[in-house]
Order: C-alpha cells, then structure tokens, then sequence
C-alpha cells in the first residue's frame, strides 16, 4: 500500500489506547488506531481521503474481527439520518433514502408516522441500516428476502474521498451490496418500501419433531414471517407466527399450544424487552422484530453463529444438527431456524437459490464455540451451507469459495475498486486468500 496522509479533520475522534472498546458481545476488543464520527458526509470524505487504512463500523453486532482495522473506524451514527420517501408512481417503485448509520428501528419509525414500510425486518431493530446489509442480515419468511436485497441504490465513499452511486442497473451493483465494507464506505442506500400494515405475533410450544419434518414447508409458509426456536430436546420447543394482518390464515397449529403470557426464546431472558406476542395486532415495526427499540437487545452476553442451506437440504440439515447436539449442548442457549427467498447479490446468503437459516445463540465462550462451529461446519459443508459473515465461523477461503460462487468476481471487483487495499482488513484478506 502506498503511503497516504493522516487523518483528515471532521467529526469527533477518540484515540485507539483501549477508548474505542468492545464489540457489542464483548468478545472482541477494537485494535484501531483512531475512531473518528463524523457529522456530515463532507466530513466523511475529508476523513477517508486522509486516512491510509479506512473501516466503517456499524452499531458493533459483528462477532469478529469484522468491522476492525489497523488504521481509521469511522463511526456513521451521527451522520444525519436525512429519511427521504419517494412513493414512485407510473411503474416505479416506491422507496426511502436513508443515511448509512441510521438504525433500523429508526427509520422504521419514521416510515410507519409517514404511512410506509418495510417488507423485512431483522430479529434486532438495532442494527444501522448500511452495516445490515454489508453483512447480508436478514428476516424471516418464505416471500421475505434478505434486507440487501431491499437496496435500489446505494453511495460509497471511496478512497479518494469522493462518493460514488450504484444502482440496480450498474454492471457491479450485485457484488458492491453485500460487500463486508470492502469497497467503500456507504453513507446512504435507497432502499424499497410498501404502504404501511399491521402484523399480529403467537408463540406457540410442543411442536413435535415429526411434524416439522414432514410438514416443515406448510410449517414456514404458515404465517407472513415463522421463527423455529429449539434446544434440540424431545421437542422443537417453540414457534413464533407473525400473521400480516388481511391476509388469509390457516387454522393449522400443527398440534401445538398457544402460549398465555409472553415467552422468550433465550431462558432468562426478560419478557419486558420482547415485542407483543398473544395474537394482538400492531404496526409492523412492533411485531416483525423479535426484540424492542427501547430495550437491550437479547441478553447481550452470548456469541452468535448462523449457516445458509439450500432449502431442499434444510430436513438433511436439521437431521445432522440433532445427532450433532449433544456435542455442543451445554453452549448453546436456543437455535432458530428461518426461511429466507432468493436473491441476486453474490454474496448474500441467500444468493441464487431459496434458503433456510440456521442460527446458533452460544455461551460466551470463544475457544468451546469456535470447536463447536467446526464440527457444525463439518456438518453442513457438504449441504452447501454459507456462514454469516458477522457471526463466528471457522471456514478458510478455499471453503468459502465453494459456497460462494461468486466470491472469486467479488475479489476481482474489490481490487479493481480499492487496489491500495484502504477498506481491507485482516478479516478481508482471510475470506479472500489475499493475506
């Protein structure tokens, strides 16, 4: 890498002694030398442009290296969040502009007050807007793809400090969305939305394993978005509905119960921080999530992992995760498993093909995980499965390659894009073979 100047003015900053801190799981502690939080992209370009190695950090939900750097982390969150609707008209479609910082529930909000929404929304509202994508988060729901898949534009600040638009029609648009904050950073995206609507949330137990193997697709497509969360016991132990309201409804529980008080997937975890459960209907925003704006997402001390599978190889999966669980067993705090539609973005989880996520929600205890992982992975690979890129996996690059088929074209695009290698980092150079 050629050398480049500091760090360029704008914004407040916080030197990399140890004051930059943990990631929100505090497993990781950030290395950079200096965080800087800029207060208007003009800031934002002054900084990257002066600065010789460039990560943009996101709301911390990364389990890993990520989002780190030896150089500059630029922190979005005071970016103005400047919410733009364009209801579209004569065959386009309606959308939001949004700051890449802004969190989802943040904007959520802004949207439901102005008669609009989104057709997706993680578990965690949390989460800022650009660092979801990056990373290829995602909802749960048969028609619901990933919120990635959402962006109609987005702006990156490359390394020169200029900004630069792609939209869907540019020939690097499917490989610059979920790009793990390789090629710039994003400082805004445009993203799809719908006219606003109320979804109603039941949590029902006793589902039998033998029903969600020979009924697990009328099982996902019972509801607008279905979460499956087990502990791989004699039973599934819960599933979460969430009905959009108008829209047909099946009678069929699939022979479980209904819950009478508000229950939470992780033991322990307080009620208080769920959103409403108990079929009562509300705006999307307060039953899509899992979890509250308001409150501390989940229960915070935990690490996360989660595979993408073909939809076709979810009930081989499931079958290898439960002779596999009683390996792991005394990590794990709750699985769930989603559905999530195809996509076109290369390295989406769901890219090209109909998915099923399987999510892992571990103990804090890196090194038992990591071996844990492993053998999941072992597990899974020949499935085809991908790994979240924010969560802890293990697979090398010649793994990753395999099950992203479009991940040696993302690495032709990032040199191309960023030849000195400005927004690369150690976790980069490890999914590209490039170190």
């Amino acid at each position: 890498m050629s050398q480049r100047a500091g760090v360029g003015a704008g914004g407040s900053t916080s030197d990399g002694d140890g004051g930059i801190g943990t990631n929100w799981a505090g497993n990781y502690t950030y290395r950079a030398a200096a965080l800087v939080r800029p207060r208007s992209v003009e800031e934002l370009c002054a900084v990257v442009a002066g600065a010789p190695a460039v990560r943009a950090l996101g709301s911390r939900h990364s389990f890993s290296d990520l989002t780190d750097t030896a150089g500059t982390l630029v922190d979005l969150a005071e970016l103005p969040a400047d919410i733009r609707v364009d209801a579209g008209g004569a065959g386009s479609a309606a959308t939001v502009s949004v700051g890449g910082g802004t969190r989802y529930g943040e904007l959520a909000a802004a949207l439901h007050e102005r008669g609009w929404a989104l057709g997706a929304m993680a578990s965690l509202p949390h989460i800022s807007v650009a660092g979801a994508v990056a990373t290829g988060t995602h909802g749960s729901g048969d028609r619901s793809r990933s919120l990635a898949a959402a962006v109609r534009a987005l702006e990156l600040v490359g390394a020169d400090g200029t900004v630069r638009r792609l939209e869907r029609n540019d020939p690097d648009f499917a490989g610059s969305v979920v790009a793990l904050g390789a090629l710039g950073v994003v400082s805004r995206l445009e993203l799809e939305v719908e006219p606003t609507y109320e979804v109603s949330q039941e949590v029902r137990t006793g589902l039998a394993w033998e029903v969600l193997e020979n009924r697990f697709d009328d099982i996902t497509s019972a509801a607008y978005s279905v979460s499956i969360f087990t502990r791989f016991g004699e039973t599934v132990d819960q599933l979460w509905l969430k009905h959009r309201v108008g829209e047909e409804r099946t009678p069929d529980r699939f022979g479980t119960v209904a819950t009478s008080a508000s229950l939470h997937m992780l033991l322990g975890g307080s009620n208080e921080a769920l959103t409403d459960q108990g079929g009562v209907p509300g705006p999307w925003l307060d039953r899509l999530p899992h979890f509250r704006m308001a409150f501390t997402p989940s229960i915070g001390v935990e690490l996360q992992s989660e595979y993408f599978v073909p939809r076709g190889q979810a009930l081989a999966a499931i079958a290898r995760l439960r002779a596999l669980a009683p390996r792991f067993a005394s990590l794990l705090q709750v699985s769930e498993f989603r559905t999530i539609a195809a996509d076109d973005l290369w390295l989406s989880g769901a890219g090209g093909r109909d998915t099923v996520a399987l999510h892992f929600t571990w103990l804090r205890d890196e090194p038992a995980v990591r071996r844990a992982v492993r053998e999941i992975e072992e597990a899974l690979g020949p499935l085809g499965a991908r790994p979240h890129w924010g969560k802890v996996f293990e697979m090398d690059a010649a793994e990753l390659a395999h099950a992203f088929p479009r991940l040696a074209d993302f690495a032709e695009l990032r040199d191309r894009v960023d030849p000195q290698r400005v927004f690369g980092n150690a976790f980069v150079d490890r999914v590209l073979g490039q170190g």
